[in-house]
């Protein structure tokens, strides 16, 4: 059964052939940093005009890519949400006159619940129930995937900006670039994490929300500080003091969540997951835990539309039994992400 999964949640106009929920055939992503990187970051209007111009071209490639037309799919995933409302406008219209002029099923696919997903595009053993952190420049939410179908429990998220969106901002302050998240990470190497002791914001909180704009707050008064009293900033290191602090509260949080559900298994998804950082905490505090760990590659953790075919294919198997050719609601267990 081929999939043909589009997502245009953002910035990122995505197009991906996926056989069976499992095997990618083609996986397409249409960057637009060139055009928001001016900016410091996503311009709505400017993103939606772009994926017009895109969406159809990119689409061609991952069908040439994969080796097939358009009459060799079986059914069409798209992204309907969340994200931002003209983008996504653009990927679902298109798939909807898609699915009409060729009568194929289609289905709308959550965001968060793609990227979820994508672990299991990557890891073949990877068994619910696990605690998934999903982590990106417009989400942090700690998500408890338990056995069945579909079944999930959101413990905790973001009280105010996400994590990939602190990057963006603290990168704007040290005059950076966009994205944020790159920058810091390939800087935090050659800095000293210890070098400043920024807050960890709810480290240690019985929930499992999480806060960043603080942290932010205190990189920016630190900055002030510095510069006010003439000293040269070390960029290196405020990048590494930075990107700890949040990296301990991410990794943290996750663990303790973990223990309080009993379970033994982790899994890192969206785009602040490539972060290497990221990866290397999370790697020695699993090891010293004895958990299982399981990340996708880069390529999977930044938006993209093999994650949205992937799970499109789960949905459209659960509707052939009525043959339902209309884009689906979400389940209740989703709905609240929305």
């Amino acid at each position: 059964m081929l999939i043909l999964g589009i997502e245009t949640s953002c910035d990122e106009t995505a197009s991906a052939v996926v056989e069976d929920g499992k095997k990618i055939l083609s996986n397409i992503v249409a960057s637009q940093m060139d055009i928001h990187s001016k900016y410091g970051g996503v311009v709505p209007e400017l993103a939606s005009r772009r994926h017009i111009q895109n969406i159809i071209p990119v689409i061609q490639q991952s069908l040439e890519t994969a080796g097939i037309s358009l009459d060799d799919v079986d059914g069409i995933a798209v992204t309907q949400g969340p994200g931002l409302i003209g983008s996504l406008l653009i990927g679902i219209s298109t798939a909807k006159a898609l699915s009409y002029t060729k009568n194929l099923p289609i289905v709308g696919v959550n965001h968060i619940e793609g990227h979820i997903y994508s672990n299991f595009l990557e890891n073949d053993d990877i068994k619910p129930p696990f605690i998934c952190l999903v982590v990106s420049g417009g989400h942090t939410d700690l998500v408890y995937v338990g056995e069945g179908k579909r079944n999930y429990e959101k413990l905790g998220q973001t009280m105010d900006d996400a994590a990939g969106e602190a990057f963006d901002k603290v990168s704007k302050l040290l005059e950076l670039g966009y994205p944020g998240g790159p920058i810091i990470d390939r800087l935090a190497k050659e800095g000293n994490p210890k070098a400043i002791a920024f807050p960890r914001p709810y480290v240690w909180d019985h929930d499992f929300n999480f806060s960043f704009s603080g942290l932010k707050t205190s990189v920016l008064n630190y900055l002030l500080k510095e510069k006010s009293e003439g000293r040269i900033i070390n960029v290196a290191d405020v990048s590494a003091s930075f990107q700890s602090a949040v990296v301990d509260v991410l990794v943290e949080k996750t663990l303790r969540s973990a223990q309080t559900k009993g379970i033994n298994t982790v899994a890192v998804a969206g785009g602040v997951a490539a972060n290497s950082g990221l990866r290397k905490r999370f790697m020695e505090r699993c090891q010293e835990m004895g958990y299982k760990l399981y990340f996708p590659r880069p390529i999977l953790c930044t938006d993209n539309a093999a994650m949205i075919a992937g799970i499109g294919y789960h949905l459209l198997k659960d509707n052939e039994s009525n043959n339902s050719y209309n884009m689906t609601l979400e389940s209740d267990a989703i709905k609240e992400f929305l």
